[in-house]
């Protein structure tokens, strides 16, 4: 098993509306970044633990944990003319963007950036890092027993 953080600016997808999505399930689609993708594609598998976290934000930070519940395939967005991820170069045949599904397994209080940063056993924690702007980073097992430990 593996751990990951998600990131969704709140704006556009926020802990309340997964929380409100049908079976709290959604497919991590609309990912234009590749080496996002293939961490979805080529890295994540189901049962990997996933904390969501809030981006480009007044607060941004975990708000809540998911898990992978269905492993990567096409991501339907890029064959819509219609759909601002649509991509031209993207065949049925021959796809370059994936998604997964993840499904949201509880909300959590808040643990916004700042706090995070207190921890020296997070240091090397990638959303932490400079200049990190992937929507998609892996989380080492340490951390994520760390974070879960604050929660």
């Amino acid at each position: 098993m593996r751990y990951w953080l998600m990131k969704s600016e709140p704006c556009e997808f926020s802990i309340d509306d997964f929380s409100a999505h049908t079976n709290q399930t959604i497919a991590w689609e609309g990912v234009r970044n590749y080496q996002s993708r293939n961490f979805m594609r080529n890295q994540m598998a189901t049962g990997d633990q996933v904390f969501f976290y809030h981006s480009c934000c007044k607060d941004p930070g975990i708000m809540g944990i998911a898990v992978v519940s269905k492993a990567a395939y096409p991501d339907a967005t890029q064959f819509n003319r219609d759909n601002k991820y649509f991509d031209p170069k993207a065949t049925v045949n021959n796809p370059r963007w994936f998604n997964v599904e993840i499904t949201l397994v509880k909300r959590t209080r808040p643990i916004p950036i700042k706090e995070l940063r207190q921890h020296n056993e997070l240091s090397r924690m990638r959303v932490l890092q400079t200049g990190n702007r992937l929507s998609i980073t892996p989380v080492d097992p340490t951390e994520w027993q760390f974070i879960l430990a604050i929660l």
